[in-house]
């Protein structure tokens, strides 16, 4: 998985840990991102994303499919190749 948002570019950043004593201890400060699907360009696409990004709305969720609709569709179908 890269570590990127694929619509903004975020990226994972480094730094120090800076202690009471003035330690320092590097780290990495990873972005928020989830796995959501995109749909653009009438495909339906798995991308990761950054939070800020699907909560701005650059993320087109897939249009949800009528799961009645489709087994009447797939009926209507076979009995036409029946006949």
């Amino acid at each position: 998985m890269a570590r990127a948002c694929e619509f903004c570019g975020k990226r994972p950043t480094t730094g120090n840990l800076v202690s009471h004593s003035n330690i320092k201890t590097r780290t990495r400060w990873l972005p928020n991102l989830k796995k959501v699907k995109h749909f653009a360009k009438g495909i339906t696409k798995t991308v990761y994303s950054c939070t800020r990004c699907i909560k701005s709305g650059l993320i087109t969720k897939p249009p949800v499919r009528d799961r009645a609709a489709m087994l009447a569709a797939a009926a209507a179908k076979s009995a036409a190749a029946a006949k």
